[in-house]
């Protein structure tokens, strides 16, 4: 597979707020359907990046952004890359209800927490991918 570059794919930054979900869930769903992928792989989609999203904001500190990134790769694979600041430096869950329901529905995620870049703090990552199970019939 191609190195995905930071430039690529459709990014949403938004307030890091529960509100927000349906935004970052639909624009999920129209790249998932633009890549032809099945009904139940649309829905997956979706389900994983509220999930991701849902957990980075109960880990972000106040009134910060949320970054979600989406990135189709060469083989048809969405790529989500999402990220929020923290105060703390706990990663997610792993042993959570939530965090397995988010790996039972993508191919692979991952998640590790870094130092912020500017001032105190942390930014915590969640990146997720995602294939078809199969194409919608025609």
């Amino acid at each position: 597979m191609s190195q995905l570059g930071e430039d690529e794919g459709v990014e949403l930054r938004m307030s890091a707020d529960a509100k927000q979900l349906a935004v970052v869930r639909t624009v999920a769903a129209d790249i998932a359907m633009r890549q032809d992928f099945d009904l139940d792989s649309i829905e997956d989609l979706k389900l994983a990046v509220d999930e991701t999203c849902s957990t980075l904001i109960t880990l972000a500190a106040p009134k910060v952004v949320l970054s979600c990134r989406f990135v189709v790769a060469q083989d048809g694979a969405i790529h989500v890359f999402a990220q929020v600041p923290s105060n703390g430096s706990a990663p997610p869950d792993r042993e959570s209800f939530g965090w397995r329901v988010l790996t039972a529905l993508v191919d692979s995620v991952t998640t590790w927490v870094e130092p912020a870049t500017t001032g105190d703090g942390h930014v915590v990552h969640i990146d997720l991918v995602k294939r078809s199970a199969g194409t919608v019939d025609e």
